[in-house]
């Protein structure tokens, strides 16, 4: 089927239904009359003649907004041609007052919906009430984004977050041995993704050698993964990851009496010093690229290396300054000497698969509420890590 080709409006009659159009309104978005309604209806029909690549439109002034989420309400779904746009335009003067139209060239029609348009700081806002409208996306107008709604529809339908987390990563992910329930900061985090998102959360199991697999396969077992996981290139690469809610950097555990000792990698670097890891995370890859002479001991609980330094049967943990704090609240045997130097800097995130483009600009805009309403800042507090360790970067 060929394409049709569209000619622009006249000045004169694009004019005159600007003119009809905001005659016919009155100042407030109420129910028009029938004949007012087609008034405006024939005014949308014409300027869609000249847009048919698609727009948003104020029926009221017959403008487009420059920025804000376009959300389509279900009530006009699937309205098409020029018979529908009296529902429409009727829907959107009662409701939000904007009407949204695009011309398919493959079934050559105009399709149209009554449109709600949201600030573009109520993200989280806009894509909920796109899937709870049964619409497959929704639409940045500042941006020309468009952000298919696959991933939050299917979460919505389900009633469940589905979230992956490790549960040995003290204090941001821990299954207790004796209650079988998880606690921890990042745990915290992913029940007020999931309260801002409408649903429940349900927490599975991964583990840091297998994570970017539990990730990446083809049946997924969870919808995203929290509890410690920096944010690297090599996981952006091939998987999603959030922006940083936490900022991160390698550091050490040892006992007390030997802090004095510990002052830099090379103190460390040494063959009689013993260093244990737990395996299949970044701890293990970056005591294997900076550590040469040390003995690495790879332990496969990470949660059960602190007692094992505190006790003697290693001498340094490498882990990380959102880890080391806990343990050295916890247990007076241990230390973490370089805490306010840390060998990196990064930034804790959430992780999820490629293609969820909708459940990460969700993820996102929680976290910056998060951020600005004080919550992550309360959540440092309670779990004993320091406010400066946020992420900042907006």
């Amino acid at each position: 089927m060929k394409n049709r080709r569209f000619l622009p409006l006249s000045g004169t009659l694009l004019a005159l239904c600007l003119a009809v159009a905001v005659s016919s309104c009155s100042s407030v978005r109420t129910p028009m009359g029938r004949e007012a309604v087609d008034k405006t209806a024939e005014c949308v029909w014409a300027y869609a003649q000249s847009h048919p690549e698609g727009f948003t439109l104020d029926v009221l002034t017959m403008k487009e907004p420059a920025e804000g989420i376009a959300v389509s309400y279900a009530a006009t779904q699937d309205s098409h041609s020029r018979s529908s746009l009296q529902k429409v335009v009727a829907h959107a003067r009662a409701h939000e007052g904007f009407v949204g139209g695009w011309f398919d060239r493959r079934s050559q029609q105009y399709y149209f919906d009554s449109t709600r348009l949201f600030s573009e700081d109520s993200l989280t806002a806009a894509l909920l009430t796109g899937v709870d409208n049964n619409q497959l996306s929704v639409f940045k107008l500042s941006s020309s984004e468009e952000i298919n709604l696959h991933s939050l529809t299917a979460i919505r339908r389900r009633g469940r977050l589905l979230v992956g987390t490790t549960g040995d990563y003290r204090p941001l992910t821990f299954l207790d041995p004796d209650t079988r329930e998880y606690w921890g900061f990042g745990i915290e985090l992913a029940r007020m993704i999931g309260k801002c998102m409408g649903v429940e959360v349900e927490f599975v199991p991964t583990s840091w050698p297998t994570l970017s697999a539990d990730v990446l396969r083809e049946s997924p077992t969870f919808d995203l993964a929290l509890g410690g996981i920096t944010i690297t290139e090599a996981r952006q690469s091939t998987m999603l990851m959030s922006e940083g809610y936490l900022a991160n950097g390698k550091t050490i555990l040892c006992r007390t009496q030997d802090a004095g000792h510990y002052r830099s990698l090379s103190d460390i670097d040494r063959p009689e010093v013993t260093v244990v890891v737990n395996p299949g995370g970044l701890n293990e890859v970056f005591a294997r690229e900076h550590l040469r002479q040390a003995r690495i001991v790879v332990h496969p609980r990470n949660e059960e290396i602190p007692s094992l330094i505190a006790e003697g049967r290693g001498d340094v943990m490498i882990t990380e300054i959102t880890e080391a704090p806990y343990y050295v609240r916890v247990d007076e045997r241990l230390a973490a000497p370089l805490l306010s130097s840390p060998f990196t800097r990064g930034e804790i995130g959430v992780l999820m698969r490629p293609g969820q483009d909708d459940l990460l600009a969700i993820v996102n805009d929680i976290l910056r509420q998060l951020k600005a309403d004080g919550s992550l800042r309360r959540l440092c507090e309670k779990y004993g890590l320091m406010a400066s360790q946020l992420a900042t970067k907006d």
